[in-house]
């Protein structure tokens, strides 16, 4: 085992400071995941179906034990207009943060982002009564 290898493996915090270039087979779609296009040092989920891993308790400790997978929750913009995808455990239920990457499936990107608005909390067919009840007129004019 080389120098490298062995602070990969050994150094709980190697990969907070150094690039992730090892290619993995996603656990959820079976594509293989490689590092080139992310845009990025990083690549921490397969850009086709957004899923992850469960490897980290804080970015790159590589020290959680759960393993489980990380589905794409959500989204949110991060300051400077920078979108990241929250991702949930399967397993544990943990949430966590990651950037989204150059060549993520841009489709599931918006799926996701538009999804709450694919599933109101309420019946759409309420719309103008609940605005009714707010005191707004709902029209448009």
């Amino acid at each position: 085992m080389n120098r490298e290898n062995k602070r990969r493996k050994y150094d709980k915090h190697y990969y907070q400071n150094n690039p992730c270039t090892e290619v993995f087979t996603c656990k959820n779609c079976g594509r293989e995941v490689v590092p080139e296009g992310a845009s990025s040092d990083h690549r921490n989920h397969c850009p086709n179906c957004l899923c992850s891993k469960h490897v980290d308790i804080e970015p790159g400790d590589r020290e959680s034990d759960c393993g489980g997978l990380m589905e794409p929750v959500a989204v949110w913009v991060r300051k400077g207009g920078e979108w990241a995808i929250i991702h949930r455990c399967r397993i544990c239920g943990d949430l966590s943060s990651n950037r989204i990457a150059a060549d993520d499936n841009p489709m599931k990107l918006m799926s996701i982002a538009l999804k709450p608005l694919a599933n109101p909390p309420f019946p759409l067919e309420r719309i103008q009564q609940l605005t009714d009840l707010m005191g707004g007129e709902g029209t448009m004019e």
